[in-house]
């Protein structure tokens, strides 16, 4: 089974990080043009800006603000290194809050030093001391499970089932799961894990780009939507089989895109959306 083709632009939501070279009011400007409707916001380029204004300003370009990217990286084998990621994570609700936006997508973290099992208890107990400010602030927190090349610093959730273990162990309506293709398309029980975030209905994101083959960087050579192996419909079809019909963000590291012109980059995106999604 396969999606339904997608006919226009109203679901596309674009990273910031996918057009790395622009800052945010380029982003703005050149997504809303391009018939873009949302955009997810990466913290760096707020930098130096009123969070508000600047969520005003995206509003204001006809974008909805759809998550702020990223909180999380909680494990630490010092206590002060995990106070540390702790004041991070609230500084970036604070942040989501004052943007507009009611998500942010947290990649939880590891450290090498210790074991996965340390790393994720030091993950749950992170995310239970911020749940109370991101609850005060409404802001959901999206558990994105990376693939298993970054357990060592990036995270030590890898498949879709521990991202939904760790959402129903924490059992709050604001903790859910991002499932981003690029991170999940080898699991074999992906399809299961979609379906079991669909019954506890905790899915809160949507991300994808492709794996291109062969590739010559793990983290920056993501590829557009068609030019790799993932097979994006049939995810996609498992996706909206729960019922999920929110943006579908398009979120593309590439050392080679960000060289490219990123208006020439940016049509090649919405084609590939609407032909490869």
């Amino acid at each position: 089974m396969t999606a339904a083709p997608l006919t226009n632009l109203s679901r596309l939501c674009i990273h910031t990080i996918t057009t790395k070279p622009w800052n945010i009011e380029e982003a703005a400007e050149k997504y809303s043009a391009a018939g873009v409707k949302g955009i997810t916001v990466w913290r760096d380029t707020l930098s130096g800006r009123d969070i508000r204004k600047t969520g005003d300003l995206l509003r204001r370009n006809g974008l909805s603000v759809v998550s702020l990217c990223r909180g999380g990286f909680f494990p630490h084998h010092e206590h002060s290194g995990r106070k540390a990621a702790i004041d991070d994570n609230r500084r970036a609700i604070e942040e989501a809050f004052l943007l507009g936006t009611n998500l942010i997508v947290m990649v939880c973290g590891a450290d090498p030093v210790q074991s996965l099992d340390d790393s994720r208890q030091q993950i749950y107990d992170g995310i239970m001391a911020i749940l109370p400010d991101a609850e005060a602030a409404g802001v959901k927190l999206a558990i994105e499970p990376l693939h298993p090349m970054f357990a060592d610093t990036r995270s030590a959730i890898n498949t879709i089932a521990q991202a939904n273990e760790l959402a129903e162990k924490i059992n709050s309506p604001f903790v859910g799961v991002a499932v981003d293709v690029y991170h999940l398309w080898w699991d074999p029980h992906l399809q299961e894990g979609i379906k079991r975030c669909g019954e506890q209905n905790n899915l809160l994101a949507f991300h994808v780009c492709d794996w291109k083959s062969p590739t010559i960087d793990l983290l920056n050579d993501r590829g557009l939507m068609g030019e790799g192996c993932i097979p994006l419909k049939k995810i996609r079809s498992w996706v909206e089989a729960t019922g999920f019909g929110g943006f579908i963000e398009v979120e593309i590291f590439s050392n080679i895109y960000w060289r490219e012109d990123q208006d020439e980059f940016l049509e090649k995106i919405t084609a590939a959306y609407l032909k490869n999604v």
